[in-house]
C-alpha cells in the first residue's frame, strides 16, 4: 500500500514505489525498545513489539535487495526474489540458530578472566554469526538476530554487563546513523517535497501499518484494542535510514529523493507515534501496573550462578495475604526482602504477603526455570507478577 501510495503520489514508477515502501516497511528496534523502557503496555503485547522489531528487519532488507535487482535487471522477476527470500532466510536462520547453540554452550563452560571480556566474547559470536552465513550468500542480519536472541534468553555468565554494552554500542550506531541521514538530506531539496512526502509517512502511519497489524494478527488471541495499540506502535527509526543508503550506493533513479521521504517518515513517526503512544495504550486499556519490560535487580557479579529480581503482588485471588512459606518457591529461592510502601520488611517464613508489597527474590541459576514457571502460574491467577 505505501509503494502504489509513493508510485501515485510522487510520479514514481510501481518498482520505485514498491522499493520506497520496502524501506518505510522495518520498524526501528532501538526506537521501540526506549519507547517500551518507560512504558507500562501489557507484558504480551510488549513480547509481540520486541519479536517483530527484530524479525522484520532482515525482511525488509531482502525487500529492498530483491527490488534493487529488479529495477536494474529487466530479466528479473518474481521467482527470482523467492528464490532470494528462501536462500537467505534458509542459511540466516540455520547459521544463526547453530552459532546461537554454540555461543551459549562455550559462554557457560569457559571462564575469561575478567567480567569486561564477556562483552568482547559476544561481539566475536555475532561477527561468526553475520560472516558465516553472508560468506555463504544467506542473510548475516537474520542470522546475528537468532544468535542474539539465544545469548539474549540463556542464562549466561554477566548478562547483564553485556546487555548494558549493546545496549550503549547501539544507541552509538543509532546517533551515528541520525547523523548519516541529516548529512544526506538538505533543507532547499525538502520544499519539492514536503506535501506528498508528509503523505506517503502519513499513510504509513495510518493506513498501511494497522491494516499490515490487523491482518498478521488476524489468528491471535487479541482484541480490537491491542491490535490497534500494535499498529500504532510502528516506530520508524535508524533502520530506514540504512535501507536508504542501499539503493544510494546501488545509484538506482531517485535514491536521493528517497531520502527526502524517509526524512519525512521518521520525523512523524517519532513526534506523531512516539509522544502519543503511551496515553493512547492508557486510553484503550491495554496497560498494566507492570512495566513492559522486566526490571531485574542487583548487580551482575563474577560469579554467575544467582539471580534477583522483583515481584509486586497484585489485588486478588492467588497469593495475597498468604505468609512467606506458602508462596511455593523453589527451595532454593530465597525472599530476601518485602518492600511495602516506604518500609522494608525483613521476611520470615510466617510474615504474611499483602497486596502491594513487591517481592525480592534470590534464585539460584539452576532452579531458574522452575521458577520462571512459577511466576507464570501467579500471573495466571492475579498473583506476584514480574517487576
Amino acid at each position: 500500500m505505501t509503494g502504489l501510495a509513493a508510485a501515485w503520489l510522487l510520479g514514481f514508477s510501481s518498482l520505485e514505489g514498491l522499493l520506497l515502501g520496502s524501506i518505510l516497511a522495518a520498524t526501528d528496534g532501538a526506537a521501540i525498545f526506549a519507547l517500551l523502557r518507560g512504558s507500562t503496555l501489557r507484558r504480551r503485547l510488549a513480547r509481540t513489539l520486541e519479536g517483530e522489531s527484530g524479525f522484520n528487519d532482515p525482511v525488509a532488507v531482502l525487500l529492498v535487495l530483491g527490488f534493487i535487482n529488479w529495477i536494474q535487471h529487466s530479466d528479473y522477476g518474481i521467482a527470482d526474489m523467492a528464490w532470494l527470500f528462501a536462500r537467505q532466510l534458509g542459511i540466516g536462520l540455520v547459521v544463526g540458530v547453530a552459532v546461537g547453540a554454540a555461543a551459549v554452550w562455550t559462554f557457560r563452560r569457559v571462564n575469561l578472566a575478567t567480567t569486561g571480556l564477556y562483552p568482547v566474547a559476544s561481539v566475536a559470536a555475532v561477527g561468526l554469526a553475520y560472516g558465516g552465513a553472508a560468506i555463504i550468500d544467506g542473510s548475516g542480519f537474520l542470522s546475528v538476530y537468532l544468535a542474539g536472541l539465544a545469548l539474549g534468553g540463556s542464562h549466561i555468565p554477566a548478562k547483564r554487563t553485556i546487555t548494558a554494552f549493546h545496549e550503549g554500542v547501539a544507541w552509538v550506531a543509532q546517533i551515528a546513523l541520525f547523523l548519516t541521514l541529516g548529512l544526506l538530506v538538505f533543507p532547499n531539496q525538502l520544499g519539492d517535497v514536503i506535501l506528498k512526502g508528509t503523505l506517503v509517512a502519513l499513510v504509513v502511519v495510518l493506513v498501511a501499518r494497522p491494516l499490515a497489524t490487523a491482518l498478521a494478527t488476524a489468528f491471535g488471541r487479541y482484541s480490537a484494542r491491542e491490535r490497534l495499540i500494535l499498529g500504532w506502535a510502528g516506530l520508524r527509526g535508524a533502520v530506514p535510514v540504512v535501507l536508504a543508503t542501499f539503493p544510494v550506493i546501488s545509484h538506482v533513479p531517485h535514491s536521493l529523493e528517497f531520502f527526502n521521504i524517509v526524512f519525512f517518515a521518521v520525523v512523524i513517526s517519532t513526534i506523531v507515534q512516539g509522544t502519543t503512544f503511551e496515553p493512547l495504550a492508557h486510553a484503550l486499556g491495554t496497560t498494566s501496573a507492570e512495566p513492559a519490560l522486566p526490571r531485574p535487580l542487583g548487580r551482575d557479579r563474577d560469579d554467575p550462578r544467582a539471580r534477583c529480581g522483583g515481584r509486586r503482588v497484585r489485588g486478588g485471588r492467588g497469593r495475597r495475604d498468604r505468609r512467606v512459606r506458602e508462596l511455593g518457591l523453589p527451595r532454593q529461592a530465597l525472599v530476601s526482602v518485602i518492600v511495602r510502601g516506604d518500609e522494608a520488611i525483613p521476611p520470615r517464613g510466617s510474615t504474611r504477603v499483602e497486596a502491594g508489597d513487591r517481592l525480592h527474590v534470590l534464585v539460584r541459576q539452576e532452579v531458574a526455570p522452575d521458577f520462571e514457571a512459577l511466576i507464570e502460574r501467579w500471573r495466571g491467577s492475579a498473583a506476584p507478577s514480574d517487576s
